[in-house]
């Protein structure tokens, strides 16, 4: 009895050495998890953050794209002034060029008069006319005529130089006119490159922030599955102490009960019944019982499959024949008195047949 307490020892001290290796792993992988769901949370925020300063640029490229607008429009508008003055600038040309054939007509009526008076002197001209006079009355209209004619004279070339001050002052004007159209264009101009200029930084940052942004969802998307592979090995890790968990307990099983297992049968005071006795293996069942015991890992425990009206589960049994048991598994086919006896192998579960053996329910 010493001996089978203390193998029971050992083999519980053996799982839970192997049990806190795997507990030491699944605790480092839970730490493993707190740093990727931190670091996730900080993506999160660096996501966010990156999110905000894009609308930010966005809003910034709206006001540009306005701006830009307004400008189109008052280039727009610019340009039909410069269109209109354009106009004017060249019904002034053709009216310089009027004035300048009159100009040109006056040249050729003074060049005349001036050939006129080559020929003749001017004053004794004038004499010449006055003294040819038959009456009175004719000599004052002569004179009248004379003083017409040099007046005439006199208002061609003030017509000639006012017509020529004008063209200057036109010329003049239309420079002007054409100066600040282009001044204000050119200003217009440098503004619009200006405005290209903002919008392409802005765009050029946009773009850079939505690398940004794609970047941290690919670190996101990476770090999810980390975590998911991280989540799997701590599952598997759970799994696994369970499953040693469980094989201990079979194990112990195992040992109690094969240390009665060619043992006659057992004094003192139990149910007593008679049943009809098959036997099965791991293979035809499952690795695992109705109660959790591995019997794949374990196949030597002593174990049989059992109604629970009759006997019940869980409860310790002596088998003629086979020893002590545990009544730990069930079966479609197990009905009444009947049982199912496990053996490690398919080949000894079928050399065992059918038999009827005396059943003890121990506790």
């Amino acid at each position: 009895m010493q001996f089978l307490k203390r193998m029971i020892l050992v083999i519980l001290t053996l799982t839970l050495c192997g049990t806190g290796s795997i507990m030491t792993y699944a605790k480092s992988n839970t730490e493993a998890l707190h740093n990727v769901e931190q670091d996730l949370q900080q993506k999160a925020q660096e996501k966010q953050s990156v999110s905000n300063e894009m609308n930010n640029i966005k809003q910034e490229m709206d006001s540009i794209y306005k701006y830009i607008s307004a400008n189109k429009e008052a280039l727009a508008k610019t340009q039909k002034r410069i269109d209109a003055t354009n106009q004017l600038i060249e019904q002034k040309k053709e009216e310089i060029v009027t004035v300048e054939d009159k100009i040109l007509a006056r040249k050729d009526v003074m060049k005349k008069r001036l050939v006129a008076l080559q020929h003749d002197n001017n004053v004794t001209l004038v004499v010449k006319v006055l003294f040819d006079a038959k009456s009175f009355d004719d000599f004052l209209q002569r004179a009248s005529a004379v003083s017409t004619l040099f007046s005439a004279d006199q208002n061609i070339l003030e017509d000639q130089k006012h017509d020529l001050k004008q063209i200057e002052e036109d010329k003049k004007e239309i420079d002007q006119q054409e100066q600040v159209l282009k001044d204000e264009q050119k200003n217009l101009a440098a503004q619009q490159e200006q405005l290209s200029l903002n919008l392409q930084k802005r765009q050029d940052t946009l773009k850079e922030m939505q690398d940004k942004y794609s970047k941290i969802d690919k670190e996101m998307a990476q770090a999810q599955k980390e975590k998911a592979s991280i989540q799997a090995e701590i599952k598997a890790a759970q799994d696994r102490i369970r499953e040693e968990q469980a094989a201990a307990r079979s194990r112990a099983a195992a040992v109690s009960a094969g240390s009665q297992q060619n043992a006659s049968a057992p004094s003192g005071k139990g149910e007593t019944m008679y049943v009809t006795a098959t036997a099965y293996c791991y293979a035809s069942s499952g690795p695992v019982t109705r109660l959790g015991y591995n019997i794949k890992n374990n196949p030597n425990m002593k174990l049989i499959a059992v109604d629970p009206s009759v006997i019940p589960l869980g409860s310790k049994v002596w088998v003629e024949g086979y020893g002590v048991a545990i009544a730990g598994d069930t079966g479609g086919a197990i009905h009444g008195h009947r049982i199912d006896i496990l053996k490690p192998t398919k080949s000894q579960a079928l050399a065992f047949g059918r038999r009827t053996v005396k059943v003890i329910i121990l506790d």
